[in-house]
């Protein structure tokens, strides 16, 4: 097989191994918060929404240190052993516990850190400058597939439920614990690069160790000197112009992940006027969020190579597609619907309940998060190509303290609150961007022109 083919059987193995193993998670973050409502027990006092805060928190502060575990372990095995607590968390549920439910939350924050930095460090090591997008496409196309089949079984088990027995969250926490499972072990089918061809420099030769693992770096440098230059090199970049201004979009993703995985689903299955389909819909509206992360990474990576516009017009696209969902959201799900009681809400918003707006916005929620992402993605492994894990892990840092902060205070805000800071915080994070796409499109021009 040729350097590139194995290139991108990497991407779409690395894409598969998400999207089962986020199969299992992505359905229990969507559903955490109704079954802990419907969850009978004296003994439990948790909340869906602390215990994400508490991951993501957790997520933000740990991303300073997981280019050193990746320095150390490689990536392979930072994503097999994060996927392990992942399972862990998702087993909580077959029988909570308060202890048990935000000790794993802690642990699962840290786990992620070092799962998606590895993530990140994988993509950039088994892209070009000329396929970094489609790589960046085909692999959220691949991974938003698990908000599909999770969701359709959720979907199938609870149409019609207005109340979640024991058994019924048994049944779907054993079966998403094997599946994530499942996922942890398909990365080890992930290949070593093949080298590029004469590397001119040192920097170059080392590319195809960060794969698999770090032996021949550390017998010339040590674990504690490897992983202490992993921890400076995220700092430095943390304080880079181009950083700076992409914190701001880092951030709007935060926000944006926390309503779409968490909140939304929250406020549809709290919604009485829905009747009996309003538990069903929770898994339905993740399908059609899927739907339109699937479209989204798709096409985007399909259309790549013919972009000759760049990134903005998809990021401009996300905006918009965002900023209508949000408005047809404010129109048609009551303002108490997040802070809802198990019982569910008895308002009203401006305009009769439709499950039909509800879904289409599912599927704009999806759509706008794919254009945001993909580019994120792009942009970062395309900038910071020689420094991928400590550039991924300040993505990471800034996007999962925003979500920690968005988690919290779904605890307490109304809907419409919720709804104006991320209009507010994405309306600024397109402008950032565009920004640091004009930065980024200078300097190819600019290298180009000096190559001929």
């Amino acid at each position: 097989m040729s350097p590139e083919g194995k290139a991108l059987l990497n991407i779409i193995i690395l894409g598969l191994g998400f999207m089962v193993m986020f199969t299992a998670f992505g359905t229990c973050g969507n559903i955490e918060q109704t079954v802990i409502k419907s969850f009978n027990s004296t003994e439990f006092h948790g909340s869906g929404y602390t215990s994400m805060a508490i991951i993501y928190a957790v997520f933000s502060a740990s991303n300073l240190i997981a280019p050193s575990v990746i320095a150390v372990i490689g990536p392979l095995l930072s994503l097999f052993f994060g996927g392990l607590v992942y399972s862990a968390y998702i087993a909580v549920f077959i029988h909570p516990y308060t202890w048990s439910f935000y000790t794993f939350s802690v642990l699962l924050g840290i786990a992620a850190a070092v799962l998606w930095t590895a993530q990140g460090n994988l993509l950039t090591i088994n892209s070009k400058d000329s396929t970094i997008g489609r790589n960046s496409g085909i692999f959220w196309a691949l991974m938003q597939f698990s908000l599909f089949f999770g969701n359709l079984y959720i979907y199938l088990a609870w149409h019609g439920k207005t109340h979640i027995t024991d058994k019924d969250r048994q049944t779907v926490f054993i079966t998403l614990t094997v599946i994530s499972l499942v996922g942890s072990f398909l990365f080890f089918l992930i290949q070593r690069p093949d080298p590029e061809p004469a590397p001119s420099d040192a920097s170059e030769s080392l590319l195809p160790t960060d794969i698999s693992d770090s032996s021949s770096v550390v017998a010339s440098q040590g674990l504690g000197s490897q992983a202490l230059d992993a921890f400076k090199k995220s700092i430095q970049l943390a304080v880079t112009k181009e950083m700076l201004l992409l914190s701001i979009p880092f951030a709007y993703s935060g926000l944006e992940l926390t309503f779409y995985s968490g909140v939304y689903g929250t406020c549809l299955g709290a919604m009485s006027k829905f009747g009996g389909d309003a538990k069903g819909l929770i898994g339905l509206s993740g399908i059609l969020i899927g739907v339109g992360e699937i479209l989204g990474g798709g096409v985007f990576g399909i259309l790549d190579k013919c972009n000759r516009f760049g990134r903005n017009p998809v990021v401009f696209l996300g905006m918009v597609t965002h900023f209508v969902a949000f408005y047809l959201i404010f129109l048609n799900i009551a303002s108490d619907a997040p802070v809802a009681p198990e019982e569910g809400t008895q308002m009203q918003a401006y305009m009769q309940p439709s499950v039909l707006v509800a879904l289409i916005c599912s599927f704009l929620l999806g759509l706008g998060d794919s254009c945001f992402n993909t580019q994120l993605i792009s942009i970062v492994g395309f900038l910071f190509r020689e420094d991928s894990a400590p550039a991924f892990a300040v993505f990471k840092f800034v996007q999962s303290i925003t979500a920690a902060v968005a988690f919290f205070y779904s605890n307490y805000l109304l809907l419409q609150w919720q709804l104006l800071i991320m209009v507010l915080v994405g309306f600024w994070g397109t402008v950032t961007f565009f920004v640091v796409e004009w930065i980024a499109m200078s300097s190819r021009r600019n290298s180009d022109h000096g190559s001929i």
